[in-house]
């Protein structure tokens, strides 16, 4: 694998995790707009090429030898970026966490040969593809992943920093949640429903309905209750929900003294800085995985747990180990030759044969990653 060469697009906290993963046994590319991201790769002995990511034309010149692509860009940005590397012909894992179908690339990826694997994180991600384990072997009634990315110290007022892209987590905060119910999909405005739940090393953490299911309410159609909540530290949701409702997270404009601004920009600007995860900060990552149903005529429940944390020795967040090594897991799976299948493939297609789940939970567990399987 040492002779593949891999092009991971975007070098923020999680795309630098994985660059840096990828080139234990790769030939790595990093691109990003950012000297400073960069530079920190750089000092690793990790290629790099400063460029802007939203210039198609550029980033199919940067990957034109590659053997794989990785996608580490905004949500914003990420169906755009998707779109043009399958036009360049290039296999892609990707962690972008963008609102369009990607079903839509679904023809143009076959039509070129290309494997697109989006959404291989860790929620969407690892919980899809242990669904998609669970979805072959048993008969699957309900399914709930409990997810969240938090500071290991509270500070006043938001007791929150963001763990990836902030614009992505106020995505979270704003788009419509939709879960499914008794067969039916269910649409609820985002941060609602909060809930008082406890977990071990934790503590009490506040769940609330976020759009994390994507992809599995098309996919699982014949799953009759399935649902994604985020965790915060309890109070945050009442504060983001006050700001939203008063509009400060709004993308059209408003006239202030003369000038025309949106005040989704006024807000980042204020609060980026605020939630800005320090660079050796320490952060956890937490999330519940429950997948109930009958399995070879009994009930049966299967409940993964993880709890992971930054590790001071690598100096990387837990939301990046978390996320980028899914993805560097799928991407190796891919490079490997384990997965072949050509289109616009979701992780639950990944977890569907055993042999790939084996590897990408393997792959994590020598990075000190566990799921805590609890079966009854």
């Amino acid at each position: 694998m040492k002779n593949n060469k891999v092009v991971v697009l975007g070098a923020g906290m999680v795309g630098r995790a994985m660059a840096i993963d990828m080139a234990k046994d790769t030939d790595v590319l990093a691109a990003d707009i950012s000297a400073s991201q960069l530079a920190i790769l750089e000092a690793k002995g990790i290629a790099t090429v400063q460029m802007n990511l939203s210039d198609a034309a550029r980033v199919k010149e940067v990957i034109a030898d590659a053997d794989l692509v990785i996608g580490a860009v905004p949500g914003y940005m990420g169906f755009e970026t998707l779109k043009t590397v399958i036009e360049a012909g290039k296999n892609i894992c990707d962690i972008s966490f963008f609102d369009e179908d990607p079903f839509q690339l679904d023809a143009l990826a076959k039509q070129n040969g290309v494997t697109a694997i989006m959404d291989v994180g860790v929620a969407p991600g690892m919980d899809n593809i242990l669904l998609g384990y669970h979805k072959q072997r048993m008969q699957v009634d309900t399914f709930v992943c409990l997810v969240g990315g938090l500071p290991r110290e509270r500070q006043w007022p938001y007791e929150y920093k963001a763990p990836f892209s902030p614009i992505d987590v106020l995505e979270e905060y704003t788009r419509p949640a939709r879960y499914v119910r008794d067969g039916q999909v269910v649409v609820m405005p985002a941060l609602s429903e909060p809930e008082l739940m406890h977990f071990e090393g934790v503590g009490t953490l506040e769940a609330f309905n976020s759009d994390g299911l994507r992809s599995l309410i098309q996919t699982m159609p014949d799953i009759p209750n399935m649902i994604e909540r985020t965790l915060r530290f309890p109070g945050h949701i009442e504060l983001m929900r006050v700001l939203r409702e008063t509009g400060f997270f709004r993308k059209d404009t408003v006239d202030v003294k003369g000038h025309s601004i949106r005040p989704i920009d006024l807000t980042t600007q204020l609060l980026f800085p605020m939630w800005k995860l320090g660079a050796e900060e320490e952060e956890f990552t937490v999330m519940r995985i429950i997948i109930e149903g009958r399995e070879h005529g009994e009930a049966k429940t299967y409940t993964y747990d993880l709890l992971d944390r930054y590790d001071p020795e690598t100096k990387t967040s837990s939301m990046a180990r978390t996320t980028g090594y899914t993805c560097t897991a799928a991407a190796r799976l891919v490079l490997g030759g384990q997965y072949r299948e050509k289109g616009v493939f979701p992780p639950e297609f990944l977890g569907a044969d055993e042999a790939n789940v084996h590897f990408i939970l393997q792959h994590l567990q020598e990075r000190g990653i566990h799921y805590r399987l609890t079966v009854g």
